[in-house]
């Protein structure tokens, strides 16, 4: 009933919105930030109060934070993205939305980001400012850092964190063992997707690793960044005492990560959107499929 009282012009632009903002790739730091806020309720013995509601804040955080972020993201690099073949064809640079547009979804975005956290707890609000400024503080690193990768990786390492003192107010810094394999996670995967723009980048005077080091090397780095995030995930596991599910699961991420590595190559970066998106989407749903499996069977089990 409700599709028939709007104007077909509002879901266009609805769609239009939710494609700038790429809306379904939440699913990328999501599950992460679910895992932290599942460890979190373990660690409280399950008793968490209000925890339904508090989950649910969380994710509206989550959503909203990321979507005010790639709409900024979108206005800042407008201009790059007209001269780049690849590119020229998103929203703002072919004229489909207006910058007015996507200005109001950072503001409505970020007030929803804001009232999230206002309705979790006091710490989270006064983080809230501090986590928009990182979002929007990336936006900027690819003009002037070749690390911009690990920056992106922050973005989204610090949401298990995030999540964490949503539901218990404060920071246990094991958790922070999640927050660096996110990091590394999500640094590695950009290297790989930047290698597409190597060329660009040098022409346009960007930073990237694949500018830097050349792609070969650049895909060397993404490989010792994963390594690196397999290796987090297991000390997290130790530091939690968790079970042979969370085990299972990060031998799951290994061998799909290994995959993705797989798919592409210096001299082949054909199948880079499969590695990017496909799966990189298998390892955040499995990651958290595992580690939600552990924690709310096996741990409550044992409890």
């Amino acid at each position: 009933m409700v599709a028939y009282l709007m104007p077909s012009g509002f879901w266009r632009r609805l769609r239009l919105a939710l494609e700038l903002i790429r809306f379904e790739h939440s699913v990328f730091a999501l599950p992460f930030a679910l895992t932290g806020a599942l460890l979190a309720v373990r660690e409280s013995g399950f008793a968490a109060a209000g925890l339904g509601a508090k989950l649910g804040w969380i994710v509206l955080a989550m959503v909203s934070a990321r979507s005010a972020a790639m709409a900024f993201n979108r206005i800042l690099d407008a201009g790059f993205d007209a001269r780049n073949p690849r590119t020229r064809s998103r929203h703002l640079p072919s004229g489909t939305l207006s910058k007015a547009f996507a200005w109001g979804i950072v503001a409505v975005s970020s007030a929803m980001f804001l009232l999230s956290a206002a309705a979790l707890n006091r710490l989270c609000l006064l983080l809230a400012p501090w986590a928009l400024a990182l979002l929007f503080f990336y936006s900027f690193t690819k003009r002037f850092t070749s690390l911009s990768h690990l920056v992106l990786g922050l973005a989204l390492g610090i949401s298990p964190a995030a999540a964490w003192i949503a539901i218990q107010g404060s920071l246990d810094l094991r958790i922070l063992w999640l927050t660096a394999a996110v990091t590394l996670w999500t640094a590695g995967f950009d290297i790989i997707y930047a290698c597409q723009d190597y060329e660009f980048d040098a022409s346009a005077g960007l930073f990237s690793l694949p500018r830097r080091l050349g792609i070969a090397r650049a895909l060397w780095v993404s490989r010792l960044f994963h390594a690196a995030m397999v290796a987090g995930l297991a000390a997290l596991v130790s530091a939690f005492g968790l079970g042979p599910l969370s085990l299972a699961g990060v031998a799951a991420i290994a061998l799909l990560l290994i995959h993705e590595h797989r798919l592409v190559s210096p001299d082949d970066l054909s199948r880079v959107d499969a590695a990017f998106f496909t799966v990189n989407g298998y390892v955040s749903v499995l990651f958290f499929v595992f580690w939600a499996a552990d924690i709310l069977l096996l741990s409550r089990g044992g409890a």
